[in-house]
């Protein structure tokens, strides 16, 4: 199998640099895997990340650099997997740092999956680790809060390239935050393709240890991501879609009450929360924020969904 390792990436130029020296270093143990290739979608980055890609030619022999407009996530993996070379399509974020044997891991467990189902219809997904030491990512070790029960998630997963063109590819509607790369997931599984975990090969997703000053951005993810579930929701109206998107009674209740209502928000909680952070204790105040976040999420698909039933 030839692998096309799939890339989509805007303004993280630092850790993506890592991510590409790790690709750089695969090490293979059979004649499986007859090659590889790294296609790095550039989705309007500003921070000169296509510049710098050109510029690193030999350094990267096994990348090449695509760019578009800033379409989104969906649009960059749907131009990455149309110009892919390869039979086999792994998908990663631009802030995963992999290990050397990341690529041979995923074929095993694809030859095993193969061999058991007797059919290839299947992906293989990957562990996530996330870490915010950005210095040796890779040494982060994994934790319960890593663990993942989605079916489709393109932090770290390999399919045939078949299956997705047959799929339709992402939906390039899907512009804003979330759900992309579940939706199509849902379409996989109608399908008939089945998940094979594959943790033997890990990614360590990086981000920056939590901050106060990040909280702008996160509740603008969290309303962008109650949009985007309606139009999942949209597509599938269906009461597993709606518990994925939190539109349901159960969310509203559970959420609003641990926020109070909304009292306990971005502004009379920050004190507490830098008191935690202070003291070395920044994924636990991130996940206290992560209440008031999800209230937002649930209000912003309730708003959305409530605007598409008016706009009938």
């Amino acid at each position: 199998m030839f692998f096309s390792v799939v890339i989509p990436t805007y303004n993280r130029l630092p850790i993506l640099s890592k991510g590409l020296k790790a690709l750089e270093r695969q090490q293979f143990t059979h004649a499986a895997v007859t090659g590889y290739e790294v296609v790095v979608v550039d989705d309007g980055s500003t921070d000169e990340t296509l510049a710098w890609l050109e510029s690193r030619g030999a350094e990267f022999p096994h990348a090449r650099s695509l760019c578009q407009g800033h379409q989104g996530p969906a649009a960059a993996r749907n131009l990455g997997v149309e110009s892919a070379k390869g039979d086999t399509i792994v998908f990663i974020d631009s802030d995963l740092v992999v290990t050397e044997t990341f690529l041979q891991s995923h074929a095993d467990a694809l030859l095993r999956g193969r061999e058991k189902l007797g059919s290839d219809r299947l992906f293989t997904y990957g562990r996530v680790v996330n870490t915010c030491n950005f210095e040796d990512p890779t040494s982060e070790r994994y934790k319960i809060t890593d663990f993942s029960a989605a079916y489709f998630a393109t932090g770290n997963v390999a399919i045939a390239r078949k299956w997705l063109l047959e799929a339709g590819l992402f939906d390039p509607r899907f512009q804003l935050y979330g759900w992309e790369d579940l939706e199509l997931g849902v379409r996989l599984k109608q399908m008939g393709l089945k998940l094979i975990e594959c943790p033997a090969a890990v990614g360590y997703h990086w981000h920056p240890p939590f901050a106060l000053d990040q909280i702008p951005g996160m509740i603008d993810r969290e309303i962008q991501r109650g949009r985007m579930g309606v139009l999942f929701y949209q597509k599938h109206p269906t009461w597993e879609v709606r518990m994925m998107i939190q539109m349901t009674w159960l969310h509203l209740f559970l959420w609003g009450m641990l926020s109070l209502g909304g009292r306990l928000n971005e502004r009379t909680i920050a004190p507490g929360l830098q008191w935690a952070i202070d003291r070395g204790k920044s994924q636990l105040a991130l996940e206290v924020a992560r209440i008031f976040l999800n209230w937002y999420n649930v209000k912003a698909v309730y708003a959305a969904y409530n605007e598409m039933k008016s706009s009938r």
